[in-house]
């Protein structure tokens, strides 16, 4: 099986940040700053009860997704 690419690297790397800069900027920022004038994001901002399930839904998927995987190793190599 071929090593990924550098590009690949590149844009994981990419994501995360991207995540990271969306995440602080609706939890943390905007309560601070005036409405960015990007509708998606005002909506987020706005948002009261499920301003942080958009931003955490993604690693909790990731944790459950790594966590079945390991299981299912393990499950084949016993």
């Amino acid at each position: 099986m071929p090593l990924p690419s550098a590009e690949t690297g590149y844009f994981f790397i990419a994501s995360a940040l991207l995540l990271f800069v969306l995440g602080a900027y609706t939890l943390l920022f905007s309560a601070f700053l005036p409405p960015s004038g990007i509708r998606i994001l005002d909506i987020m901002i706005t948002d009261v009860h499920y301003k942080s399930f958009a931003l955490l839904i993604i690693p909790t998927t990731s944790y459950f997704v790594i966590a079945n995987w390991v299981g299912w190793q393990y499950f084949m190599n016993s």
